[in-house]
């Protein structure tokens, strides 16, 4: 089990909590959706995964088998090694190409060898679609295909989980189906993905668990939404 949480609070940063008595898990190449309003913590609960908010108060919250309540900031890196994140605004640097993006995150995360830097680039964009557009700046480059260097960004390390906070809110219907395809993909080679999105039509197409935060509380709504799905057949 990748993530275990149980009764698990997620306190915003003022302190006051947005979600309580979370029950939440995601084992080795699981396909899960968050869903819910704007607001209602589905950010916050991310947040708490990849550490850059802290759980202060539950039975379990465990991350790679850590203990993040009792989590040390020095201990913080290794783990996110683990992980690949993804935004929704993309977070590359704007100074420097595309190629000068990826190796930037490889040389800071150990990798040394030149070759091999090379190498992975080329592996991830390939997978991604992106490998004509190594020398591009992001400038350049239209918002899906951002958002693409984004995910090959993500996978360079082949992580064990992907955490994706609406990852297609900025991109046009026919790019945002083309991304969830993609990060669909990705879960089926064994690597986790747990991604917040409204973009519920796409759930239909590409099914995954199905969490829904509302009113303080989380919620699985696997089956729920499913049946709405059979409803509508």
């Amino acid at each position: 089990m990748l993530i275990e949480y149980k009764s698990v609070n997620v306190n915003q940063t003022d302190g006051k909590d947005i979600l309580s008595a979370v029950d939440f898990t995601v084992n080795e190449g699981e396909f899960i959706y968050l869903i819910g309003r704007v607001g209602t913590g589905k950010s916050s609960l991310l947040k708490t995964m990849y550490f850059e908010l802290d759980v202060e108060n539950a039975e379990k919250a465990l991350v790679f088998n850590c203990d993040i309540t009792t989590l040390k900031r020095k201990h913080v890196p290794a783990l996110r090694r683990q992980m690949g994140i993804i935004f929704q605004d993309f977070q590359l640097l704007s100074d420097r190409s595309v190629r000068k993006n990826l190796e930037f995150v490889l040389k800071a995360t150990g990798w040394k060898k030149k070759t091999e830097i090379e190498n992975r680039i080329k592996e991830v964009l390939a997978e991604v679609g992106m490998d004509e557009k190594i020398d591009c700046m992001p400038y350049e480059l239209s918002g899906g295909e951002q958002q693409r260097i984004a995910i090959a960004r993500a996978i360079l390390n082949k992580p064990k989980i992907i955490i994706a906070d609406e990852p297609t809110g900025n991109l046009d219907p026919e790019t945002a189906e083309n991304i969830i395809r993609l990060l669909r993909e990705i879960s089926q080679t064994g690597t986790s993905v747990v991604m917040s999105t409204h973009n519920l039509p796409l759930l239909d197409k590409y099914p995954g668990i199905v969490y829904r935060c509302a009113d303080g509380r989380l919620e699985e709504v696997t089956n729920d939404f499913n049946k709405i799905k059979m409803e509508f057949d």
